[in-house]
């Protein structure tokens, strides 16, 4: 449908409540889906929230893709509407983060996280599901999720002094066997509810 703009930090969308949706069949709603397809796309992102484009619904979308430095790790484009994180690993892995809410993608952070997420959420078409993974995968379900918390993941960084930019991360860290090692999906478990 259309490219949107990304909200940036400070944008009153970022941190406004967001309403869980009732009509799965809604063109408001399969428009908003496609609007963040598009977006996170073109930014060259691996998941968006709506608060992201400027909209206040409980969805989010993810698709981690192959890269240079992340040639064997993907998945397929997932849709979740009305989500929650029922269950976090007591194991957590570290792996430093952007935000195309942040300088457009521009700076990266450490953030430690929950290794191993199992969320629960409804696809496009109103079908509750729960998907448990870990790798690169749970860390942007737990990063899209927490925009619909209206957390930024500024808020998690573990030492500010390790922030860099991002031709810096794609130098120095991306392509690290311990970022590599970290972003693994070696659990994916997907079934419907």
């Amino acid at each position: 449908m259309a490219v949107r703009r990304t909200a940036q930090v400070g944008h009153p969308a970022l941190q406004s409540a967001n309403e869980i949706i009732s009509n799965f069949s809604d063109t408001k709603l399969l428009s908003l889906i496609q609007d963040l397809e598009d977006t996170m796309l073109a930014a060259d992102l691996i998941g968006l929230a709506a608060p992201q484009i400027g909209e206040n619904h409980q969805v989010f979308i993810t698709q981690p893709r192959k890269t240079k430095s992340r040639p064997e790790i993907a998945d397929e484009l997932r849709v979740y509407i009305n989500p929650t994180i029922t269950q976090f690993s007591d194991e957590t892995v570290t792996i430093f983060e952007g935000c195309g809410s942040v300088v457009h993608g521009q700076l990266f952070g450490p953030v430690s996280r929950p290794k191993t997420i199992t969320i629960e959420a409804f696809d496009r078409v109103g079908k509750k599901f729960s998907l448990t993974c870990d790798g690169i995968l749970a860390r942007v379900i737990q990063h899209e999720y927490d925009h619909l918390q209206g957390v930024e993941f500024l808020e998690k960084v573990s030492d500010y002094r390790e922030m860099m930019a991002l031709e810096h991360y794609k130098e120095n860290v991306a392509t690290s066997q311990p970022h590599i090692d970290a972003s693994q999906i070696s659990a994916l478990e997907f079934k419907y509810l």
